[in-house]
């Protein structure tokens, strides 16, 4: 789990470029650092109940970083960037590796993670999922925004799968009730058609379903 300390309840108000929003904030509006670069539109909408942590650093511009957004159906979402690497961390710790390092280089990426464990070889690389898709049958969609380097990472996991590696893709989804991603192939129709080859070339595609409150989020299981 990830518990987020200092948090404080807002409003948000608007997205003024990718990385700051502003956020009403005990009835003040304060420029915030949003977490994500994705678009993120049919969450950040005006008057959208949100969560932000307030920074320890006094120095910079903004004071707080926003965390999580409340959405009717879904009830919270995390769109914290950085936290899908944090919770695969944990979970790969657990998990009795030999080996388990942070950004490691294969061909021309870095994956997030590189294990071993008996002399075997393993690479994960992790995607943070926050659009739902249909909620009733628990899909979501992924990515959001086209992204070259995440069908660039699909390319090298295949090859690297070709050589021995047991390579996993892996989708943490930082909403509530979603089980499941698919290629968001109105966005970026690429994406799908890597994933379909690594998938091919024995590339694991595992789906990480997590509980999200609104300063806390937490793996609860995984699929794939």
């Amino acid at each position: 789990m990830i518990r987020y300390e200092n948090s404080v309840p807002g409003i948000f108000v608007r997205r003024v470029n990718r990385f700051v929003a502003e956020v009403l904030i005990d009835g003040k509006t304060e420029r915030v650092h949003v977490k994500n670069t994705g678009r993120l539109g049919e969450l950040l909408v005006p008057k959208a109940a949100v969560t932000l942590q307030r920074a320890s650093d006094p120095k910079r511009k903004t004071a707080y970083d926003l965390i999580s957004v409340y959405e009717p159906e879904l009830k919270w979402v995390n769109i914290d960037s950085l936290v899908p690497n944090q919770l695969m961390k944990q979970h790969l710790m657990s998990m009795n590796y030999d080996v388990v390092r942070p950004e490691y280089t294969f061909g021309d990426s870095r994956f997030d993670f590189y294990m071993e464990s008996r002399g075997e070889k393993y690479l994960t690389e992790v995607k943070g999922c926050t659009l739902a898709a249909d909620r009733k049958r628990g899909i979501g969609l992924f990515p959001d925004a086209p992204t070259e380097r995440g069908v660039k990472h699909l390319e090298e996991l295949a090859a690297a799968a070709k050589e021995g590696y047991h390579c996993q893709i892996a989708f943490v989804i930082q909403m509530n009730g979603i089980h499941t991603v698919f290629p968001n192939d109105v966005t970026q129709p690429e994406f799908g058609l890597a994933l379909a080859r690594a998938a091919k070339a024995g590339v694991q595609v595992a789906y990480y379903s997590c509980h999200v409150e609104a300063d806390s989020i937490a793996i609860t299981g995984v699929a794939g």
